[in-house]
């Protein structure tokens, strides 16, 4: 866990300790100042507020996340003091602390912790026309809890040397026969395998989802893996054909080895098809955050043209607001179609989802 302060209790100390031996002279001094001057009193407290910094908890890695804070220091003059953790650690953390929780935003990815965050009561709603201009329907919380900041799909990566795209079709088909132990997975234990099979069983209910899953589980080659990466270093190395992936990790195996031989396919595009299934990063105003305008300040200038080309470009991830394009080496992959069921889904059938594979042995 990495924790930022920047600023000293003992200056905090000396300074309640002065407000109260002055608290009663201050208040005889407002009272006979002119209304010019308690204005003037009162614009200069505004203004001290406006300058308070904000505290973020993220669970989003440092070097993701600390050009975006320094740039919007570097622009607003607002600090951003910030503690780096898992999800679950810091969701439990916000409750644990309560009303006395120091943090103003909760910056996570995947649409399953934001639900989560929700579902607890860490968050509360949002109340933004520059958010609900940017960040389309789909990737925001119904209620506003929370909105989506960056954008990654979950698709198919094949091999170019043994498997030619028009082989390839929809999620589901990936356990039909002629894939039987060519297939690769990342484990069931990962929140973003969690969250594809969460909106499978919003799509076709749980009843074929499980027969879908236990079909991946009789064509894989090998046990699941740790991540996504050596999901595509087995297909590299032979192990098999076919995988799942977040796009950005290919990404970045590509921008290390750019002859490598594999590629993206993006499922379920033909005309009735869903789409290709797409997760987010996102943010929320924690629910007893007592800086709720810096707060929201800072994420609408996450959810801005500028800094969805900072992510764009940081991470090889696509941005969430729909008036930014993405990079070039993104765009090279293509574009495809987007499954628009809102993502919260992805938390509400989460528990569902977990038990299901389970179920059908996937591990």
């Amino acid at each position: 866990m990495k924790k930022t302060w920047l600023t000293g209790l003992s200056a905090s100390v000396l300074l309640v300790l002065s407000a109260c031996s002055d608290e009663s002279a201050q208040s005889s001094d407002t009272q006979a100042q002119s209304p010019e001057a308690q204005n003037t009193t009162q614009t200069t407290a505004q203004a001290q507020q406006n300058d308070t910094p904000i505290v973020v908890y993220t669970s989003r890695k440092e070097h993701l996340v600390k050009p975006f804070f320094e740039q919007f220091t570097a622009e607003t003059g607002i600090d951003i003091q910030y503690i780096t953790d898992s999800e679950a650690a810091l969701i439990s953390r916000l409750k644990a602390e309560g009303e006395r929780t120091p943090a103003d935003v909760l910056i996570t990815v995947d649409a399953g912790n934001l639900w989560l965050a929700t579902q607890e009561d860490v968050l509360q709603p949002i109340e933004s026309p520059v958010l609900e201009a940017s960040i389309p329907e789909s990737l925001q919380d119904p209620e506003n809890h929370w909105f989506g900041l960056t954008v990654r799909a979950r698709t198919i990566v094949y091999s170019t040397e043994r498997v030619k795209p028009e082989e390839l079709a929809t999620y589901e088909a990936l356990g039909d026969e002629q894939w039987s132990g060519r297939l690769c997975l990342r484990t069931s234990k990962k929140v973003y395998n969690q969250s594809l099979v969460a909106m499978l069983i919003a799509r076709y209910g749980e009843e074929k989802t499980q027969q879908i899953v236990e079909s991946w589980v009789a064509n894989l080659a090998t046990d699941p893996f740790s991540n996504d990466t050596k999901v595509m270093n087995a297909i590299t190395a032979g192990v098999c054909d076919v995988g799942v992936v977040n796009t950005y990790y290919f990404g970045r195996l590509q921008k290390e080895t750019p002859d490598i031989p594999l590629a993206l396919f993006w499922p379920d595009q033909s005309e009735e098809g869903y789409g290709v299934h797409v997760n987010v990063s996102g943010a929320g105003i924690t629910k007893h955050s007592d800086n709720q305008q810096n707060a929201l300040k800072l994420i609408e200038w996450l959810a801005s043209e500028e800094a969805q080309q900072m992510f764009a470009g940081l991470n090889m991830e696509y941005p969430a607001n729909k008036n930014v394009k993405p990079t070039e080496e993104v765009a090279a992959w293509g574009e495809f179609k987007a499954d628009t069921t809102n993502l919260s889904k992805a938390g509400e059938l989460q528990p569902a989802a977990v038990k299901l594979m389970d179920r059908a042995g996937y591990r």
